[in-house]
């Protein structure tokens, strides 16, 4: 990397920083929910990217790799004290009753546990290949949250679990979206991350260069579950409650939604992707309200109609960007000059500037 874009760097973290200190103190709370929602699906959307766009995966088990790393957050980090209120049914394990975490050292057990989920599941799935491993990571994914479903000793079962402390602010989420996207860059920047691409370009001319593709596909798999606990763990510590309704398969087709929008195999799309679909979910909020001009109601303003709305755009912008906003193109330093430098010159040419 040029000394400047270095500079550059550093001043866009910077200006970051300053943007997530401003939000804190000045934002409502209502858009810093929906800021630290962008930030959490991102951490998800590009673990998940991970594994199906720059490893060649079909994989959609996130749903429940994102449970696991919720329910340790929910689990071990709710005051001792209080838990008899939460486990009212059915008291919790006298093995873990009395086990209480701080929120960090619980969020990065999820992210581990989750990953030991992924090697277990990964080792006879991954051995399968397109709409055959679809069908059996999705089919984990819904054992998974069967399991916690009916583990209710530990998970308190289909009543969730409820008043997990709130210490998922603007700065936690942030920071570890960026520590997040630094690592898988890096990843992707380095031998293993040509590894993964050359494996989704072709396995078999993959192997004949001596990859080890079942030991690529399984770090792969691994690190993309690990994110996904990690992005799991955020999601209930800013809810404040969890339970298995929350990660149910359609969740996964979120992300899904968002990385093909974005760009298989862009790390640049899936943040924008991230970012415009979570947001813009929140924005069209007001096309669910009933709505009347001159006492006349509109009936196509109701429960439902934001999603008919929303959906409709992301067909436009498809059908314009098949291979979603950024296809397999990086937002760097050098393309943003360039994009000055052309913007510049048809304003000379336009007279707007002498």
């Amino acid at each position: 990397m040029k000394k400047e874009d270095k500079i550059l760097s550093i001043i866009l973290i910077a200006g970051l920083f300053v943007f997530i200190a401003v939000a804190d103190k000045f934002f409502n709370l209502y858009v810093q929910r929906v800021l630290n929602l962008c930030a959490i699906y991102t951490i998800l959307a590009l673990s998940m990217n991970l594994i199906n766009g720059f490893t060649g995966l079909f994989s959609l088990g996130h749903a429940g790799f994102m449970a696991i790393g919720a329910y340790m957050v929910g689990i071990f980090t709710v005051p001792v004290e209080i838990r008899p209120m939460v486990y009212f049914m059915k008291p919790m394990h006298p093995a873990i009753a009395d086990i209480e975490m701080p929120f960090i050292v619980a969020l990065i057990l999820g992210g581990l546990l989750s990953a030991f989920i992924a090697f277990l599941i990964g080792a006879p799935v991954l051995r399968l290949r397109d709409d055959y491993l679809a069908i059996a990571t999705l089919g984990f994914s819904e054992i998974i949250r069967i399991v916690i479903t009916n583990a209710q000793s530990i998970t308190n079962g289909s009543l969730g679990i409820k008043n997990i402390p709130p210490v998922a602010n603007i700065w936690w989420i942030y920071i570890t979206m960026i520590i997040s996207i630094a690592f898988i860059v890096l990843l992707i920047n380095s031998s293993y991350g040509r590894a993964f691409k050359a494996i989704r370009e072709d396995e078999i001319a993959a192997e004949a260069m001596g990859i080890n593709l079942f030991k690529h596909k399984m770090m792969s798999f691994m690190i993309g579950a690990f994110f996904a606990g990690i992005g799991g763990g955020l999601y209930a510590a800013l809810l404040g409650t969890v339970d298995p309704k929350n990660f149910l398969f359609v969740l996964t087709y979120n992300f899904l939604l968002i990385i093909v929008l974005g760009g298989m195999g862009s790390v640049s799309g899936t943040i924008i992707s991230a970012y415009v679909v979570t947001a813009g979910q929140e924005w069209l909020r007001f096309l669910d309200e009933p709505l009347s001009i001159g006492g006349i109601a509109i009936p196509l303003f109701r429960p439902g109609f934001r999603m008919v709305i929303f959906s409709l755009l992301l067909m436009i912008i498809v059908l314009f960007y098949r291979d979603g906003l950024m296809g397999t193109r990086e937002i760097n330093w050098e393309m943003i000059k360039n994009f000055g430098k052309r913007f510049k010159l048809r304003r000379v040419k336009s007279g707007e500037v002498q």
